[in-house]
């Protein structure tokens, strides 16, 4: 599929089908995040699959934005391997395991897969909830599976401002 068509037609699927997406289709995913560029190649990232019922569960109990996906994938990074900008005011971290996120997305969408990302949660206490390691932070999780009868963009889905509007040239 053409790119840009990839980009128009992928949605944040807010109601999924029970099916599982495939260990091929999540593996390419996977890879597609591993391969996104991130500052000074520190590949700083780190991917929790999350699969079974019980950790599902966990999911559900910190969001109430897992829409039934079956597979949720929880983007962390390690903030002690970031790189930090000139001028002190920024590091890598968030940028990266957004660029890792944004791969894995549009990869999932070119596998036949649909996604959300899902940012409405406590990232400390999903982390706490999981065990994940006190070097880590979470930024996002991204619901992976199959739309459900019915699943459709949200109305304001296909409102984009002009260019225009959002690009200057200088």
């Amino acid at each position: 599929m053409d790119f840009i068509q990839l980009a128009k037609e992928r949605y944040s699927c807010k109601k999924f089908d029970s099916r599982q997406i495939s260990q091929d289709q999540l593996l390419s995913i996977l890879e597609a995040g591993r391969l996104a560029p991130t500052a000074k190649n520190l590949q700083e990232q780190h991917i929790y699959v999350v699969q079974s019922p019980e950790r599902l569960a966990i999911v559900d109990q910190h969001t109430p934005c897992r829409y039934g996906a079956p597979t949720m994938l929880i983007v962390a990074f390690d903030k002690n391997n970031t790189y930090t900008y000139p001028g002190q005011k920024y590091d890598s971290g968030i940028e990266d395991a957004s660029i890792v996120t944004t791969h894995m997305m549009l990869c999932a969408k070119s596998v036949g897969v649909d996604s959300c990302w899902v940012n409405c949660f406590d990232p400390d206490k999903m982390a706490e909830a999981f065990a994940l390691p006190e070097n880590e932070e979470i930024l996002t999780c991204l619901a992976l599976g199959f739309p459900a009868e019915g699943a459709k963009p949200l109305p304001n889905h296909f409102s984009r401002k002009p260019l225009e509007a959002t690009v200057t040239y200088i």
